[in-house]
């Protein structure tokens, strides 16, 4: 469990497989790491409907979106210089009925999944938003991805649906499950 901390002090996790992983809020200079990890993703998987690379120009207005207090936080994994993921929480909807709803997302350099990374950057954001006005979180999964599903319910997340077919990419129609979990703010 991650500890409780002030504004602008990093959170320092550590685990059997990666001691010294530090978790810590993200910041601008972290986007060409960031857009990396998107455009490998992208590029090589369906976890990603993004059908083109993205540039570091592209994603400065997502990123301005992150605070650090608030539900809308991006943070980073870093072990050295290395940016090896991100979590974040965002808008679900623009409308005013959604204010206490996010929705989460997560991803991992391709080196690095299966170490235990992703499951330090959610514990890491679920601590800040239990402290957030945030009833909801939410995240979609295109499918199959069971190992971002597991992710998902090992932090209490459940299914709620599945949108059947309602993308393209590559020519092949995908999938996702959408998930969600109560915040423990309330």
């Amino acid at each position: 469990m991650a500890r409780p901390r002030s504004a602008g002090q990093d959170l320092v996790t550590r685990s059997a497989t990666d001691a010294g992983v530090r978790i810590r809020r993200g910041s601008v200079e972290d986007l060409p790491s960031i857009v990396d990890i998107l455009n490998y993703t992208a590029a090589n998987s369906i976890a990603s409907f993004d059908s083109h690379p993205t540039t570091v120009a592209d994603r400065h207005d997502w990123f301005e979106q992150f605070s650090s207090s608030g539900p809308y936080r991006s943070l980073v994994a870093q072990s050295g210089d290395q940016v090896l993921g991100y979590a974040c929480s965002q808008r679900y909807r623009d409308h005013e009925a959604f204010r206490m709803t996010v929705e989460v997302s997560i991803a991992l350099d391709a080196t690095c999944r299966g170490r235990g990374i992703g499951s330090q950057l959610y514990r890491a954001l679920f601590d800040l938003l239990d402290s957030a006005p945030v009833h909801v979180a939410l995240a979609g999964i295109a499918v199959p991805n069971d190992a971002s599903v597991a992710l998902h319910r090992k932090f209490g997340f459940t299914e709620v649906g599945t949108f059947r077919e309602y993308a393209v990419k590559s020519g092949h129609y995908l999938s996702s499950v959408w998930m969600q979990r109560v915040c423990s703010n309330e």
